[in-house]
Formats: C-alpha cells, structure tokens, sequence
C-alpha cells in the first residue's frame, strides 16, 4: 500500500476556487480521491486566523476528515495588504515527512513550490502530485509535479 502525506494550502485553494468557479473546495471528495488505497502518514492543512467563529467551525470539519491543522494569525498591514501564507511551513513539512512516503500531494497553485516538488522528485526520489485550479496554478507547478490533477466540478461543493 502507497504511503502519501497530504498538504494544503487552504487559503491558495479557498481563493482560486472562488475566483474560478464561485464555488468552494470539498475536502470530503478530495480526502477519498487522494487516499483511496493508501495510507495516510500525515495531512496538514495550513490556515490563517481571524478568530471567526465560522472559520474554527471550518478548521474542526477538517480536523473530522482527518486533517491537522495548522494556523498562523491574519496579519492586516496599515498599507491594506495583508500577510498570513505558510510557503516556508509547508515546505519545511513536505522535506520532513517526504522520506515517509512514498507519494507527496500538494494543494495550491502557488508557483513558488514548484523548487519544493523538484527536490522532492530529484532529491528524495518521491512521487509528487499536485492538485490545482487549472487557470489559476502555475505552469512551473504543473510541470515540477509527477501528476497533476485539475480541482473542477467532482472536487467542488454544489
């Protein structure tokens, strides 16, 4: 049975899902596509934090479907730009368990992990899957992954 470890850059996800189809994840559909037949070493999902009551309440589903999570505060700076990304997190979480696993997938479009899916590809000699909005992922992404699977209609709440 293929080991994987999942991570997921909920925020990347929450906004190019929105921005493509006005539709939001289902991380119920992608749990069961993503470890059907395998077993699971680790799956992360890395949020920020508001204190919305309604984003705790989101945080404890994904916690019931498996997922650890992990937050970092919402930073609103006085310019109106805001930070609160996990790039470095989840970077360092994916070296980490890659060597557990035989299969590493990551969530996001973020085109600044496509050096994180080569080293593990090239380096640690692990399969690597990415799952992206297709006009909204990088092309550098698409290509430094083994498998890429397009977030569209069956991974997406009605």
């Amino acid at each position: 049975m293929q080991k994987v470890a999942l991570f997921v850059d909920v925020q990347n996800v929450y906004y190019t899902t929105r921005q493509a189809y006005q539709r939001n994840f289902d991380y119920n559909a992608f749990w069961a596509m993503a470890t059907k037949g395998r077993e699971v070493i680790t799956a992360i999902a890395y949020a920020t934090d508001r204190g919305d009551p309604k984003q705790k309440q989101f945080q404890n589903i994904l916690k019931a479907i498996g997922f650890d999570v992990k937050t970092k505060p919402f930073i609103q700076r006085s310019d109106g730009t805001a930070k609160g990304d996990w790039d470095v997190g989840i970077t360092l979480d994916a070296i980490e368990f890659a060597e557990q696993a035989d299969v590493v997938i990551l969530v996001s479009g973020d085109g600044d992990f496509d050096l994180l899916a080569k080293k593990i590809r090239t380096r640690l000699g692990k399969q690597v899957e990415v799952y992206g909005v297709p006009k909204l992922t990088a092309a550098a992404l698409v290509n430094a992954a083994d498998i890429y699977i397009p977030i569209e209609h069956e991974l997406l709440l009605n």
